[in-house]
Order: C-alpha cells, then structure tokens, then sequence
C-alpha cells in the first residue's frame, strides 16, 4: 500500500467514526441517548461498517500498521457499534484475533470485541466489559460467568476491578443525563425481537 492510499484509508476510516461522535454528542447533548436504539444512529452504525467492510476486503483488519494508530483505533470502535451487522461483527473479531496472535494488535480490544458478541448472542461476557441498566434500574454489568475470575482476566488486561467499573459507569451515565427504561420488560422483550431480526439469535 502506497502512503497516499494509507493516508486516504486512514482519513475515510477516521471520518466515519468522527459521525458517530458527532451524532452520539447530539443525543446526549438531547438528553435521548438512553431512549432505546436511536434510528438515526442505526443507520449511520450500519453505513459505517458497511464502509468499513469494504475497505477490510482490501487490507484486512486495519492494524496500527496498515492505517496508523488513530485510524485503527477508530476502525475498532466502527466494529464496536456495527452491533446490526452480526457477520460482519464476528468475521472482523476472526481477523482481530489472528492479529492479537500476530502481536499487530491489543488484545484489550479483542476482549471488549469478544464480550460485546457473547452478550449479543446472550452468552456470559468473559471481562466484564459490557454494561447496562438492570431490572433494578442501575447501570450494570452484563451477564458475567464469575466474578473473581472475571477480575482475574481483568488484571492480566491492566483493567481495574469490577468493582471499580461499576462505579465509574453509574457516574458516567448519571454525568451524561442518561435514565433507565421506565419499562424493563417490553425493552428486554423489544431487545430480543431486534437481536433475532438482525442475526444475533434465532
């Protein structure tokens, strides 16, 4: 790949994330952030890695390599919130790992890639790194298998505790105006007729 092909793959991915920032900043700014999956923001999730694709069909996963570190960084968080393109999510977490393997990549970002999908596909999260409001109307984490052996994988991350996130989570929500479902039950059950529509579970 010549520099100017780097440096214009490297500026589109960039460009694609900095929409998501922009829209995500509107919301909150709105204080709708938390009023379920905003249908704007889906669809700029699903462009966004729908252009994304494209450009990993050419280089592969987008390492701090191929695309400099603030480009790859940017490409991780595309993949994050393609959460409607269940191939693509999974598919870009198979390269992500052979890259991890490579050491081309960091293996904390496998490890939210990684939690992110189980949760998706209501599987029990490995590190903990998945949050959200429970029955109780707190910021949580999601389905964990065990604590302890959670805050050990954590600890071979450098992550702090659960614990410590947990708190650190409840504030930020509460610092970005964001509120609970005032009904917990038809979110779960409006959740998983999404989760079914777009691949997750059957």
């Amino acid at each position: 790949m010549s520099i100017v092909d780097k440096d214009k793959i490297s500026n589109k991915i960039i460009g694609l994330k900095d929409k998501d920032d922009n829209l995500r900043a509107e919301l909150i700014r709105k204080g709708s952030l938390s009023d379920g999956y905003n249908r704007e923001m889906e669809a700029l999730h699903n462009n966004n890695a729908k252009e994304l694709y494209r450009i990993m069909e050419k280089i592969g996963f987008p390492t701090s390599e191929k695309v400099g570190e603030e480009a790859s960084r940017a490409a991780w968080l595309i993949i994050q919130h393609s959460i409607g393109q269940a191939d693509f999510m999974k598919k870009s977490a198979e390269l992500l790992e052979k890259a991890v393997k490579e050491k081309k990549a960091d293996p904390l970002s496998l490890a939210y890639l990684a939690d992110r999908i189980a949760v998706l596909e209501g599987r029990p999260q490995l590190f903990g790194t998945q949050f959200d409001w429970d029955q109780s109307g707190k910021m949580n984490p999601n389905q964990i298998d065990d604590i302890s052996k959670v805050n050990q994988r954590r600890q071979t991350l450098g992550l702090n505790t659960l614990e410590e996130q947990i708190e650190i989570m409840q504030e930020s929500v509460k610092n970005e105006n964001q509120k609970p479902p005032k009904d917990f039950k038809d979110r779960k059950l409006q959740y998983d007729k999404w989760r079914k529509s777009v691949g997750w579970i059957k």
